[in-house]
């Protein structure tokens, strides 16, 4: 059965964009077939980082708006097969989205896709309204600083009340929280929220704890989701997070810092 899911967050700039990319593109590695949606319109940053931005001919905005048909706007991947990208508008503004659209897009998406996921922008404006309201489950992510926690606990409220499901009375959606840019060096500094701290205020169930690594953003100026560099500490914890996404058990990694053996000690000596 289809899964619609929405990255989701409360405030900007803590890596939603570049976590959608690497949940999508880590599931069709994983052989699912997978489309994911930019719901930014008029921002829309998906497909620099899925390195599609020269091929967009149509959008999501045409698709709901001017006859287009959904097949026409997709983009094919060409790195990992099964995966798909439906990019937004940057000239419309997000009163291009209405529910009717949204739902006829989404509905269509499922008869072909295993997973639709929904990269919203952050806040609690329309688009973002858009990108959740049809979703069967939500990822949360947030930086582990006080400011973004607090307003994804925001998020978490219009989750449970806002969405479809909600409206229908059915059970809520299942949610996930994805802590990203987590810096031992500064938790042990009392720089940033530990990750007990931050489960303590959301108290939704872990994902992945995204390390902060320096290739993340070497990779997004590349337009290559993080997944597809193995070197990447911030790319495998990724696909950790999308090993658990499809129920498998995965230690949570990144979360304490190395520990120091008796060798690595003497090299560090003998250097």
């Amino acid at each position: 059965m289809s899964q619609v899911i929405v990255v989701t967050s409360g405030k900007g700039g803590v890596g939603k964009t570049t976590s959608a990319a690497a949940i999508a593109t880590g599931l069709a590695m994983k052989g699912k077939k997978v489309c994911v949606i930019d719901f930014d319109v008029g921002l829309r940053n998906l497909d620099l980082i899925m390195g599609v931005e020269r091929r967009v001919v149509f959008d999501f905005i045409n698709v709901i708006n001017d006859g287009i048909r959904l097949q026409q706007a997709l983009i094919k991947d060409k790195r990992v097969e099964g995966l798909y990208i439906l990019p937004t508008s940057q000239t419309r503004d997000k009163d291009a989205l209405s529910r009717e659209g949204v739902e006829r897009v989404i509905e269509e998406l499922r008869q072909e896709f295993d997973y639709v996921i929904c990269d919203s922008p952050a806040g609690i404006e329309k688009g973002a309204y858009m990108a959740l309201y049809f979703a069967d489950e939500a990822i949360v992510v947030t930086n582990p600083e006080v400011s973004s926690v607090r307003d994804s606990d925001r998020i978490l409220g219009i989750l449970n009340s806002k969405s479809r499901r909600a409206e229908r009375g059915e059970p809520p959606m299942k949610q996930h929280l994805l802590l990203t840019r987590y810096d031992l060096d500064r938790v042990a500094r009392g720089e940033m929220l530990k990750l007990d701290d931050v489960l303590e205020i959301l108290a939704i169930p872990v994902l992945g704890v995204i390390p902060q690594d320096d290739m993340v953003l070497q990779c997004s100026n590349l337009g290559l989701p993080v997944v597809l560099e193995p070197k990447s500490t911030a790319g495998q914890a990724y696909m950790d997070a999308v090993r658990r996404l499809l129920g498998e058990t995965v230690e949570l990694r990144f979360t304490t810092p190395p520990k120091k053996s008796f060798v690595n000690w003497l090299l560090r000596r003998t250097a």
